[in-house]
């Protein structure tokens, strides 16, 4: 099975291994368990922000008085 040999300073290490016992799993599941997380968490980010922006019209028909000026989402105005 691959390995990876990562390098922490002495007060990232104490961090991890503070964040590990937070989680109640040892350092070596906690750090395993972290690009993984990373990668659902990016997936979710990516989905919700898509649906957002599909029901933006939707939210701003809803509640008017919330949209925000034309130059704050990325458009100019006409």
């Amino acid at each position: 099975m691959p390995a990876l040999n990562i390098t922490f300073t002495d007060d990232e290490l104490e961090a991890v291994r503070a964040a590990a016992t937070a989680e109640g799993k040892s350092l070596k599941q906690y750090v395993h368990d972290l690009p993984l997380r990373e990668r659902q968490r990016a997936v979710f980010v990516r989905y919700a922000a898509g649906f957002g922006e599909q029901r933006r019209g939707e939210f701003d028909e809803a509640f008017p008085d919330e949209v925000p000026p034309a130059a704050a989402r990325g458009t100019e105005a006409a």
